[in-house]
């Protein structure tokens, strides 16, 4: 784990808390959110470590500079805003009009100047937070429908938050790594990636060997190749981040299908 790690972004959640802090609703998601607020402040501490030079520069997501990775955060902000705003009213208020749309904001918001952009994410997380805490307890059971079509309850827009905000901090490409996120975050990444997986009805046959946890994890029918590693490493993988440090058979671990 980095010196600039969790223990910085939990330095960094207490400073943007402060003394005053409102209360969320009594049926609101607490360890969720409380995760989600976690990831934020670790993606604004890993911003605020990038000059504005170095904001045109490449993020770890090919094709994509540290610009886009920005606008594309802020306005996924923006856009579980509007799902809040549907669980709280009952009006229809989708993510994206179109992926066309999702697109030409992430082009337009990468074109702004640096203090344009750094704007962008500190007054879209501040609005979504805000959301989330007047967003009564019934609410919070109210079923929307994610970019993808899903249609889950609005409590899923804390998790969804969560790993939008902890992966794309490692792919700013300024230090942090999986290895900072934290242990049950890490779990829950993996457990994502294999639910999309079978919700896309993905063959895939593996076993997951964590050097750091009890068990493995057993994908398909358990005649598939072994990969180990430590968990961190593992979910890079799985997430789409390359593989690094992980033994299995053969001169590279198997393809998988995409994450999100």
């Amino acid at each position: 784990m980095s010196t600039d790690g969790l223990a910085g972004a939990r330095e960094e959640l207490r400073r943007r808390q402060g003394a005053g802090l409102r209360e969320d609703a009594p049926g609101a998601p607490a360890a969720e959110l409380a995760l989600a607020r976690l990831g934020t402040a670790f993606f604004a501490r890993r911003l605020a470590l990038l000059d504005d030079a170095e904001l045109a520069g490449p993020s770890l997501l090919p094709g994509w500079s540290r610009a886009a990775l920005v606008a594309h955060v802020g306005y996924n902000a923006r856009a579980l805003t509007r799902l809040v705003a549907w669980a709280e009213t009952g009006v229809e208020t989708p993510m994206y009009a179109s992926p066309e749309q999702r697109a030409r904001e992430i082009e337009r918001g990468a074109s702004q100047p640096p203090r344009a952009l750094r704007a962008l994410f500190a007054h879209s997380e501040v609005h979504l937070n805000v959301a989330w805490r007047d967003l009564p307890s019934a609410a919070w059971d109210a079923e929307v429908v994610t970019a993808q079509g899903r249609t889950v309850p609005a409590r899923e827009t804390a998790w969804m938050r969560t790993r939008e905000v902890w992966v794309h901090a490692v792919d700013l490409a300024n230090g942090a790594g999986f290895g900072d996120l934290p242990p049950a975050l890490l779990d829950r990444l993996a457990a994502d990636v294999v639910a999309g997986w079978r919700r896309r009805g993905e063959a895939v046959s593996l076993t997951l060997r964590p050097e750091d946890r009890d068990a493995p994890l057993v994908l398909g029918d358990g005649s598939g190749p072994e990969v180990a590693g430590a968990q961190a490493d593992l979910v890079r993988w799985l997430t789409g981040r390359g593989a690094r440090r992980l033994t299995h058979a053969g001169e590279a671990p198997p393809a998988l299908p995409r994450w999100l």
